[in-house]
């Protein structure tokens, strides 16, 4: 299986879910993570208020931040190539991603696919 790894902004804990005004990007982000991880994904992330060496000591993502900032953060890496960044993947993406097949009452049309439901 695939590994992900996630280059989260400077937050105030690990996953950004904690404090008074939380994020809801943030809460389904940690849920679908919890979920692939239950399905034996391999996913690390890693913040970078609270682990910048690993943000420094990576190239992939010290070019990232040299180029775009970290207002362009969140980054995502699957098995250390550039996936997706400036948003969270969703769990459709974490499933193609890690080979994770998705029931398919969670599989849900691109929005403007054209697709017509029920």
């Amino acid at each position: 299986m695939k590994s992900i790894q996630v280059f989260d902004p400077a937050m105030c804990c690990n996953t950004g879910v904690c404090g008074v005004d939380v994020d809801q990007q943030l809460i389904n982000f940690a849920a679908d993570v919890d979920w692939a991880k239950q399905n034996g994904a391999q996913i690390q992330r890693f913040n970078l208020a609270q682990q910048p060496m690993d943000f420094a000591n990576n190239p992939v993502v010290k070019e990232f931040l040299e180029r775009s900032g970290q207002e362009a953060l969140p980054l995502i890496l699957v098995d250390g190539e550039f996936a997706l960044a400036g948003r969270y993947p969703n769990r459709v993406e974490l499933a193609r991603w890690t080979g994770i097949t998705l029931p398919i009452n969670e599989i849900k049309p691109a929005v403007g696919s054209g697709s017509k439901c029920c």
